[in-house]
C-alpha cells in the first residue's frame, strides 16, 4: 500500500505544479493583456470568455485540491516523514480555493455581466491582480511543499 501513497504524493505534486503554472500564466499573460484594454473592451472580452476560463481552471483547481487532500490524509495515516509538507501543501491549496469564494467569484461575475461601471474597471483589475498574485505565490509554495513531501523517504 505504501507504493500507492507514494504515487498519490507524486501525482499531487504534479497537479499542484500544473496548477501553479496555469496561475503564473494567467498572471503573466492574461492580466497584463486585460489591463492594457480599454475598460469597455475588457468587459466585452471577459463576457465572451468567462465560461472558457471557468471551464479551464475549475478542473485544474479541483484536481490539485483533491490530490493534495488525498496525499495529506494518506501521508498522515501512513506516518510518512513528509506528512507535514503534504499538510502544508493542502492548507495552502485550501487557502487558494477559499480566495475564489471570498473574492473572485463575485468580481468575476461582475466582470462577466458588466455589472461594474467602466470607470471602476482599472482599479478593480489592479485589486484582482493583487489577489491573484497572492494566490499564485501560495500555489507555488504548495507545489514546493508537495515536492518536498514526495521526496521524503519512509
Amino acid at each position: 500500500m505504501s507504493i500507492v501513497w507514494e504515487i498519490v504524493r507524486w501525482l499531487s505534486a504534479a497537479a499542484l505544479g500544473i496548477f501553479a503554472g496555469a496561475m503564473l500564466t494567467e498572471g503573466g499573460v492574461l492580466v497584463p493583456f486585460w489591463r492594457g484594454l480599454a475598460p469597455e473592451e475588457f468587459l466585452r472580452w471577459y463576457a465572451a470568455n468567462a465560461q472558457r476560463l471557468l471551464a479551464f481552471f475549475s478542473p485544474l483547481t479541483t484536481t490539485a485540491g483533491v490530490l493534495a487532500l488525498v496525499a495529506a490524509v494518506g501521508s498522515f495515516v501512513q506516518g510518512h516523514p513528509g506528512r507535514w509538507w503534504a499538510g502544508l501543501a493542502l492548507l495552502l491549496m485550501l487557502g487558494v480555493i477559499a480566495t475564489f469564494f471570498v473574492y473572485f467569484e463575485a468580481v468575476n461575475t461582475r466582470f462577466a455581466t458588466a455589472a461594474i461601471p467602466a470607470d471602476a474597471v482599472p482599479a478593480e483589475l489592479a485589486r484582482w491582480a493583487a489577489w491573484h498574485h497572492a494566490r499564485t505565490i501560495a500555489s507555488m509554495v504548495a507545489f514546493a511543499a508537495a515536492l518536498l513531501a514526495a521526496r521524503q523517504s519512509p
